[in-house]
């Protein structure tokens, strides 16, 4: 979970900065701004954990990456649901409520649906 967590810390590097891009330069609202942003993380953090933290040593392949897809397209739908309550409904500020809502939807959602559902675990 660790490795998975830092691949996921790094994806989230690039779905903050998305984020806060669209939310400063974009008419884009801030749960639309958040499932696009999470779509760049997901991206990164699909390489990353394939490779170091799940050690899937399987070719890429379209089943792959429907499944990770999949997962990447709830991650943004509960991502930008939770954006909703938290940053548009409680105003909690963006990167606070983004960094709330992010570990919270990986620890109950991301993480175990990508360990079951998309990344064959390393046989040794």
């Amino acid at each position: 979970m660790l490795a998975a967590g830092l691949g996921g810390a790094v994806g989230s590097v690039f779905d903050v900065v998305t984020l806060l891009l669209l939310v400063k330069l974009t008419p884009a609202s801030i749960p639309l701004s958040a499932f696009l942003a999470a779509g760049v993380g997901a991206v990164v953090c699909f390489v990353m954990n394939k490779f170091i933290a799940f050690r899937d040593g399987t070719p890429v392949t379209v089943e792959q990456v429907v499944r990770f897809g999949l997962v990447a397209v709830a991650t943004g739908l509960l991502t930008a649901g939770a954006m909703k309550i938290v940053a548009v409904d409680l105003h909690v500020p963006v990167v606070i409520a983004k960094a709330i809502c992010a570990a919270l939807v990986f620890v109950a959602w991301t993480f175990p649906a990508q360990r079951r559902f998309v990344f064959k675990p390393l046989v040794v």
